[in-house]
């Protein structure tokens, strides 16, 4: 890398790192945090109650506006007693009554069930919201049932499952032994939902427009009904676009999900069925997926920087089905597990543009038999504040190993296939926060040759919660490299947006190579305004990505800087809003340096340990 992009790179890193104070070694005391900070937070918001409880309008104005969340799911001491594991002790013990209490969405916390809700939140969560059935979670929530052995893994894994539903805020098992029979304990599972209406509208004139709705546990039986369309009287390709799918998260006990899509948009076309059912825990011991659909898409491509952009049509009929076993061998801890699966997928295109034996080789027809081996370790880890607001996140921890082979028939002769993936996460020692990576390489092989490839390395890490005045503060870095092998033109990597450049779609960002570095600081705020969180955050990214014919470290550093504020309210099915004005010196193709956003983002989530279904790894 020459000498100017290295000083660069680490002259703005500096400066962004003393901006959002990261510091690895800080590690406040969080209990005394808490106490302290709660305490002054309470008495702030007595005196304001206090004064603004003098008049009844005061009082309306304060219970619509604020939420006593200070003492609630923020305590890191309350998280902290969890990780014990408060099941292990009855260990072995029969399972008597199990007894699901609901909470109403606004107002009480797993936490706190005793808060109720000002009359506002009482009539919405009555009135307006249909709780997940009782006998849904019953039958097909549950991973226990009565008079089963109690296991203490088996109720973790099912908080942790519910909590992952995204018709679910949060949940906490409670067990209670029978003082008359000690050896039966009965069970409360303690639940709160999310609003499940959601609503996409938008609109720049009545000839451009988007209505989309979705019911995400559809009469309460934990369904997703997602419908939505759009009209752009002037678009070129498509005026009206529609879409319906419909989601069934768990059939019956099977732990299966099936999905129905219909989707007739102005670049996708898709009519697909699809059932799946993945490693859900440790001790699954079958998972698997059937899928059959046709595709229609159109891509915008470019063939070297300073080309044309291209519009490309496909379609083509898909089908995919997958199984998996996963072995418990002989002196192996609980948690790991030795998974063998196999895998069948074609491609039929019925349009694409022009094949031949070295060109486009991603539209050939083709299909592919896959054979995987791996082995994993799986832990979960409660924690806060990391992509939510103060719901329970549960951060897995473990690593696994994986090999795939296999071979692809294709319209121009077969191939052989080869691909290795290793990953690990953990907590660092001595709270120092989470490190995650995953390395992996893969290739098709033909006459002892490499064919497309890929070789990539993804890093990830955040800091411990630490605190920051009235707030906390968590510090994000990510790191990616990826490089391609003998990929077709067409076949190329970006860097704009979440591959690297935050706040960017730019087309001319283009490469069979890349190496990004991100920084981000979040400051999360304990206001909370008509039960909507702030998170306040800052960016820093860096980017090189090359076509072959040029060196990666020859090429631009792209870089990005910003700040902006995220809106959440757990308790509801919503997606982030996100608020951003970055900075941005040396883009391509751009009249400003400065670019204002405000979109609508999906919680991010980290990656699991489980080994899924064999996979061409690909270059993204």
């Amino acid at each position: 890398m020459k000498k100017s992009y290295l000083f660069s790179m680490i002259k703005w890193s500096i400066i962004f790192l003393l901006l959002t104070h990261f510091s690895f070694g800080q590690n406040p005391d969080y209990e005394k945090f808490d106490i302290d900070k709660s305490a002054k937070d309470s008495i702030m918001y007595t005196k304001l109650k206090a004064k603004m409880g003098k008049t009844k309008i005061g009082r309306q104005i304060y219970g619509f506006l604020f939420r006593d969340v200070y003492n609630s799911n923020v305590l890191k001491n309350e998280i902290s007693k969890l990780e014990a594991n408060p099941f292990a002790q009855y260990e072995g013990k029969t399972i008597g009554k199990i007894i699901i209490r609901q909470l109403d969405i606004f107002g009480p916390s797993v936490n706190d069930t005793t808060r109720r809700g000002n009359r506002f939140e009482r009539f919405a969560s009555k009135n307006f919201h249909t709780n997940t059935r009782e006998k849904v979670i019953r039958k097909s929530f549950l991973l226990f049932k009565e008079w089963d052995k109690l296991s203490s893994q088996t109720l973790k894994d099912t908080e942790r499952l519910l909590r992952a539903n995204p018709i679910i805020h949060d949940v906490r098992i409670l067990v209670n032994e029978r003082k008359e029979s000690p050896w039966i304990v009965d069970i409360t599972v303690i639940i709160q939902d999310v609003w499940s209406i959601n609503f996409d509208v938008g609109a720049s004139s009545l000839k451009d427009f988007k209505i989309g709705i979705e019911d995400r546990n559809f009469q309460g039986n934990g369904h997703s009904f997602l419908n939505k369309v759009t009209w752009r009287k002037d678009d070129p390709y498509q005026d009206f676009g529609a879409r319906s799918i419909y989601t069934i998260p768990y059939i019956g006990k099977t732990f299966i999900t099936g999905q129905i899509s219909a989707i007739h948009e102005r670049d996708l076309t898709q009519f697909s069925v699809r059932a799946f059912r993945p490693f859900l825990t440790v001790d699954t011991k079958d998972a698997g997926a059937v899928e059959l659909g046709y595709y229609k898409i159109r891509e915008y491509k470019r063939l070297d920087l300073l080309g044309k952009e291209l519009v490309y049509q496909t379609g083509y009929y898909y089908s995919d089905i997958w199984y998996g076993h996963a072995f418990k061998l002989k002196g192996a801890r609980a948690s790991q597990r030795l998974v063998v699966a196999g895998r069948r997928t074609s491609y039929e295109y019925g349009t694409r543009p022009e094949v031949r034996p070295d060109t486009n080789k991603i539209y050939w027809n083709r299909t592919t038999i896959l054979g995987s081996v791996g082995y994993s370790t799986r832990y979960y880890k409660r924690d806060i504040l990391i992509y939510g607001f103060g719901r329970t996140e549960d951060v897995p921890t473990g690593s696994l190993i994986s090999f795939t082979f296999g071979r692809e028939q294709t319209e121009f002769g077969a191939r052989n296939y080869a691909g290795l993936q290793y990953a690990n996460g953990t907590y660092l020692n001595n709270d120092k926060g989470y490190l995650y990576y995953l390395a992996s390489a893969g290739t098709y092989l033909k006459k002892k040759e490499a064919q497309q490839g890929i070789l990539s390395l993804q890093s990830f890490y955040f800091s411990p919660l630490m605190k920051l005045g009235n707030a906390q503060t968590r510090n994000f870095i990510n790191l990616g490299f990826t490089y391609g092998i003998n990929r077709d033109p067409v076949d190329y990597l970006n860097i704009s947006g979440s591959d690297g450049i935050v706040g960017v779609n730019n087309s001319s960002l283009i490469g069979d190579k890349r190496l990004t570095l991100g920084f981000e600081s979040v400051l999360f705020s304990k206001k909370s305004l008509v039960g909507f969180r702030i998170a306040y955050f800052t960016f820093a990214n860096f980017g090189l990505v090359s076509l072959r014919s040029v060196p990666l470290f020859n090429s631009t550093l792209y870089q990005g800087y910003g700040i902006g504020l995220r809106i959440r309210n757990e308790n509801l099915t919503f997606k982030t809003f996100q608020i951003r004005i970055g900075y941005y010196p040396n883009l391509p193709n751009t009249n400003s340096l400065f670019r204002f956003g405000f979109d609508s983002i999906q919680p991010l989530r980290l990656r699991d340990f489980d080994i899924s279904a064999p996979t061409i790894i690909p270059l993204r």
